[in-house]
């Protein structure tokens, strides 16, 4: 990998984790677009380093919000009240949203890792991308604030994030879309998404530090990462503050319109 695809590739992965269109589906076609190749676990190191990348502009973006609620989840902690205020039932219920992503990724993470060497795969997941988005637009019911949140809410989100293990499922899509399905309007829906993000990518992260330490090429790709890095977490940060103005008026049908073209195009190509 060099550098210019790094920042090629960094700039995908800053648009595309946060709009509803797979950044990790993306990842895995545009290489195959331009025809570069890579190795299995070096695509998927990039992969996830990138995501954690855009993990740091979530937190930076929602830096306020977080305090306040790691704040509250601590207070309570100590006070033996851990649900003592909203700001820390919101905590644990982010906490509680990852398991069961984080539970299968642990069990099959070969399975998942392999995928991301299959563009056919992708292109397919893509329509999965799309059916959430149309689904959850076309059916959407009442529209509740995020206070309105319940563990029953959290578990069902968190479910859907299993399907964004897949190059192809887009986790800000199916997670927005799974929050759409309760009831919740596009903008909470949003904001809970992204806010469960952080502890999924952070723990995304750690594994993908494991993997990087034990390649036998760590020294000559670790700045090439770097730079993907620095460009993916930049570059989602401005896409944060778009997005979610975006969602607050419009809908989330043009994403799906574009997964579609975007899986067509490439199953003929492939």
């Amino acid at each position: 990998m060099t550098i210019l695809q790094a920042i090629i590739l960094g700039i995908i992965q800053g648009v595309t984790e946060f709009i509803p269109v797979s950044s990790s589906g993306h990842l895995v076609l545009a290489p195959e677009l331009f025809g570069w190749q890579f190795s299995t676990q070096e695509a998927f190191v990039f992969d996830v380093l990138s995501q954690v990348a855009t993990l740091f502009a979530v937190i930076l973006y929602f830096r306020e919000k977080l305090f306040r609620i790691a704040r509250a989840s601590i207070f309570g902690i100590l006070s033996g009240k851990p649900l003592h205020n909203s700001q820390a039932k919101l905590g644990w219920l982010l906490l509680l949203s990852t398991l069961p992503a984080g539970i299968i990724a642990l069990l099959f993470k070969s399975v998942f890792v392999q995928s991301f060497s299959e563009p056919k795969a992708a292109s397919i997941f893509l329509i999965g991308t799309a059916i959430f988005l149309l689904t959850a637009e076309l059916f959407k019911r009442k529209s509740r604030p995020l206070s309105d949140i319940s563990w029953k809410d959290s578990l069902w989100i968190g479910f859907f994030q299993i399907f964004a293990l897949f190059p192809g499922i887009s986790r800000s899509g199916s997670t927005i879309s799974g929050g759409m399905f309760r009831g919740f309007n596009r903008k909470s829906a949003a904001d809970f998404s992204f806010l469960m993000s952080v502890p999924i990518l952070f723990a995304s992260g750690i594994m993908a530090f494991v993997d990087l330490i034990q390649m036998p090429n760590l020294f000559t790709l670790l700045p090439v990462y770097m730079i993907g890095f620095l460009t993916s977490g930049l570059v989602g940060y401005f896409v944060i503050r778009w997005l979610l103005a975006y969602l607050s008026q419009k809908s989330l049908i043009p994403f799906a319109l574009y997964c579609l073209a975007v899986s067509l195009i490439f199953l003929v190509i492939l």
